[in-house]
């Protein structure tokens, strides 16, 4: 039987692979902006370079060594996720969980940072002339992970202990 660390370095793992490939398929078969529609109307395949932090957060600002600023920022955080998510307890799966997907999308992004200088996007989801913010799989993963936590925080997913005498 795997330990619940174990397990959350396999899902850590999975999603870094397929961030890794999703990105790896857009950068061999679009060029910067073009896009593919997928949905038309709705949602499209557009490739976009995103030098900033989170949803584009000062992708339009430069300043000397960017790219080495925020992939050490990123290094930091990602070393504080992994330390406390070691020291979660069991009954906290939800938050394991979470932080699995929160881990496994934060290195799926340093590694774009670290081997191109931005981290690549290309969902396009729109409405209209309205666009959400382009993301990948590992914003995704980093979105649901956020999620399962905060519902964890709630109390969901617990495993309750009865305290009956």
């Amino acid at each position: 039987m795997q330990t619940p660390q174990t397990l959350q370095i396999w899902i850590a793992a999975a999603i870094v692979v397929l961030d890794q490939a999703t990105k790896a398929l857009i950068r061999s078969r679009l060029d910067l902006h073009e896009s593919v529609a997928v949905i038309p109307g709705f949602f499209d395949l557009t490739r976009v370079h995103n030098t900033g932090a989170a949803y584009g957060f000062m992708d339009a600002v430069d300043f000397p060594y960017k790219p080495a600023v925020f992939a050490v920022i990123a290094i930091v955080a990602l070393t504080g996720l992994v330390f406390y998510s070691a020291s979660l307890d069991a009954s906290q799966r939800l938050t394991r969980l979470g932080m699995s997907l929160v881990i496994g999308g934060a290195a799926g992004n340093l590694i774009d940072r670290v081997t191109a200088g931005y981290v690549l996007d290309f969902v396009d989801v729109y409405w209209g002339t309205w666009h959400f913010w382009a993301f990948n799989v590992a914003d995704s993963a980093i979105s649901l992970g956020v999620v399962l936590m905060i519902l964890d925080l709630l109390g969901l997913g617990r495993v309750r202990v009865s305290r009956t005498v």
